[in-house]
């Protein structure tokens, strides 16, 4: 499958519902066309490495709690 090109808004728009703690990888997919190692991709490259990693922590731990978060 071929990555869809993104605008810098359209990026910014997916940093900002993956950080949300309410916004599933399933709801980022519908809205956007990315899977979720496409999103941690995403967050990887444009966040600071310290950034990614306290994000993927808190994805983490929410999964933990809840089956079907993320």
């Amino acid at each position: 499958m071929q990555k869809p090109e993104l605008e810098p808004s359209q990026i910014s728009e997916i940093i900002e519902l993956a950080l949300s703690d309410t916004v599933s990888f399933a709801h980022i997919r519908a809205m956007h066309g990315l899977g979720p190692d496409a999103v941690k991709a995403l967050m990887r490259g444009q966040l600071k490495p310290g950034s990614y990693r306290a994000w993927r922590k808190r994805v983490r731990q929410f999964s933990d709690r809840r089956a079907v978060y993320k």
